[in-house]
């Protein structure tokens, strides 16, 4: 695949950013505030380019990984805890805070 076409790849996932990310929240248990893992990134991005036909080579992969990963810490999504991972800033995944199934 050609720069030309990773950049094109990288707009529409730019586009569709919140899908991507309702997608991985399907994929891994994350939720506002969690750690997450730079390979589940990259592993979670495959995946969701595989269900859309696209494959791409690891090179491709780890390249257009980096790129959308810096894009979503510009957004203030992802926030670097490490150079292997982040920390998750996403609200709209805050998880609620579980109830006593005995208090009426």
């Amino acid at each position: 695949m050609t720069h030309k076409n990773i950049t094109g790849l990288f707009d529409d996932l730019k586009n569709e950013s919140q899908i991507f990310l309702s997608y991985l929240k399907a994929k891994f248990p994350i939720f506002h505030n969690s750690n997450f893992f730079y390979r589940d990134f990259q592993y979670g991005l495959k995946s969701f380019l595989e269900k859309k036909g696209i494959t791409l080579t690891d090179i491709n992969l780890d390249s257009l990984a980096k790129q959308f990963s810096g894009y979503y810490e510009t957004e203030g999504i992802l926030i670097r805890t490490s150079n292997q991972g982040w920390k998750l800033n996403y609200p709209e995944f805050t998880t609620a805070k579980p109830g006593d199934p005995f208090s009426f």
